[in-house]
């Protein structure tokens, strides 16, 4: 195993607040993964704090989206945490820029391993918030582990299910399904002749004229100083070509119906990935809507008026619902 090496300067995408203390920290999954994250305490906190693990979004690092959400969320009284998930960022794991249903769902349990034994925090008092794909891993975490309270996941991309489909179904027939497996194995065996992984690129940039409204939703984000960062893989050469792999066959939602705790989905009305988030809400509660929010017993959709999907990314149009993901928290986290 190796040791991590940690930047300590701030290196973020947003701003310092001088209202909490930083420090960074480290934990292991159980495949002895060692993950790397900014810990956020409310400045001046005592007694034992209600606590929150954040990661996302998919191919990002936690000095972009979960770093703000977690500084947001320490500035409102939790201890949290924003994690870089294995083979990303500053935590640890070879090859690079791989993904897994099962590891990356693990990342969040071990959040909450790392979380329930600390000294200020309670224990029974831990949720976890999901951004982007990995709102889709959290709703699985959330699933698996019934030490987690209370779950968020901002505008989410199930993985699985548009590895498996496409977007909006565009690739959702077993001829289709086929190509791309075939496509995998044959980079696969290139891969290993090579002794390397062929990266897939990240948001492309410079950004064709005609390219569709998301993609360019994304490169105001990723590929400007708004966003960018080094260590991300979206603002940079992405994901391997094959690293996506086992979502083809593991649908993360599969279990969503058992989850006995409370789930806050929020989404973009504008975005292209709204659909995500119906879906988790009907995998859960057995009701299908589209296009507004919804309760249903301790699962709720909150859909967010004119937002598209990388405003819930940062804070530049202002729409992030703090005051809501603080208020969801601060009822379930009790």
């Amino acid at each position: 195993m190796t040791t991590l090496q940690l930047t300590q300067e701030w290196d973020k995408t947003f701003p310092k607040s001088d209202k909490v203390d930083h420090r960074k920290v480290t934990f292991r999954n159980r495949y002895g993964i060692e993950l790397a994250a900014d810990m956020y305490t409310p400045r001046n906190a005592k007694g034992k704090l209600a606590a929150i693990a954040v990661t996302g979004p998919f191919g990002a690092v936690k000095e972009q989206s979960s770093g703000l959400y977690a500084q947001h969320m320490a500035e409102r009284g939790f201890l949290t945490i924003a994690f870089d998930p294995s083979f990303t960022g500053e935590s640890g794991g070879e090859p690079r820029r791989m993904a897994s249903p099962d590891i990356n769902t693990e990342d969040f349990l071990a959040a909450v391993d790392f979380l329930s034994v600390q000294d200020n925090v309670d224990p029974n008092r831990i949720g976890i918030i999901g951004i982007c794909g990995f709102g889709g891993m959290a709703v699985n975490a959330a699933a698996l582990d019934p030490r987690i309270k209370a779950t968020v996941a901002s505008t989410m991309y199930d993985m699985s299910k548009v590895n498996v489909e496409g977007y909006f179904g565009s690739e959702d027939t077993p001829a289709q399904r086929m190509e791309k497996r075939r496509a995998i194995a044959a980079q696969r065996t290139e891969d290993y002749k090579t002794g390397t992984y062929k990266r897939a690129g990240g948001v492309i940039d410079p950004l064709p004229d005609d390219a569709p409204w998301f993609v360019k939703d994304y490169h105001a984000y990723y590929k400007t100083p708004r966003g960018y960062h080094k260590r991300s893989g979206n603002s940079n050469d992405g994901w391997n070509v094959i690293g996506c792999q086992s979502l083809m066959n593991q649908p993360l939602l599969a279990w969503a119906q058992e989850i006995e705790n409370p789930v806050l989905l929020i989404h973009g009305e504008k975005a292209h990935s709204r659909y995500f988030s119906e879906y988790a809400f009907e995998r859960m509660t057995g009701r299908h809507v589209e296009g507004v929010s919804a309760v249903e017993g301790n699962k709720e959709l909150m859909i967010i008026p004119g937002a598209s999907h990388v405003d819930l990314y940062d804070d530049v149009a202002g729409v992030i619902p703090y005051d809501k993901i603080e208020s969801f928290f601060k009822s379930n986290l009790k």
